[in-house]
């Protein structure tokens, strides 16, 4: 697979993992790098179905945090890179920081060093995130920070992107298929 990055966004239940994943069968040597923790007992079956889904060729990188420095050493190892998902990291960067309300340009300095880790390398990225734009303004503080720091992520990521696909309903929309549109936060 050749170098691209492409970002996959939607909704909860929109389709994004299993989109990403059919992408990502185009690479040979593809490295799954997942986010999510079980924090409760909803989750933990949740983590088993997406492991259960992967192929068994597929190598796995489980960091809820440190993404960039776990994943620096693997990377030449890799044609093919799906980091699921921004949505998660964001969330547990955010629940970790001394002050949630003061998180948003840490958040986006980690952001920023993720992409230097795929702009130095030579392996496809797909990256999986929530779309958290599209609702309602949130009722608390802390719901407002989360939004505003994905949303930034977001943009980040679908500035460098070489590719941005929207999911609805299970279906794909191509929303920018070119590089250099958009700056981020």
């Amino acid at each position: 697979m050749s170098k691209r990055l492409t970002l996959v966004l939607g909704g909860v239940r929109a389709g994004k993992s299993r989109y990403a994943q059919t992408l990502a069968q185009a690479g040979q040597r593809v490295l799954v790098v997942a986010t999510a923790e079980a924090g409760d007992e909803e989750m933990a079956p949740r983590i088993e179905a997406h492991r259960a889904e992967r192929p068994a060729a597929w190598d796995t990188l489980e960091e809820p945090i440190d993404v960039a420095t776990a994943l620096a050493p693997r990377l030449p190892n890799y044609d093919t890179v799906l980091l699921d998902c921004l949505t998660l990291w964001v969330s547990n960067l955010l629940l970790g920081h001394a002050d949630a309300g003061q998180a948003a340009p840490d958040i986006s300095a980690e952001a920023h060093r993720l992409l230097e880790l795929y702009e130095d390398g030579d392996a496809a990225w797909i990256v999986v995130s929530n779309e958290v734009g599209l609702g309602v303004i949130p009722a608390n503080e802390l719901a407002r920070s989360y939004a505003d720091a994905l949303g930034c992520v977001n943009q980040i990521f679908a500035a460098a992107a070489d590719d941005v696909n929207l999911m609805v309903a299970g279906v794909p929309l191509s929303i920018k298929a070119s590089s250099g549109e958009g700056k981020g936060c």
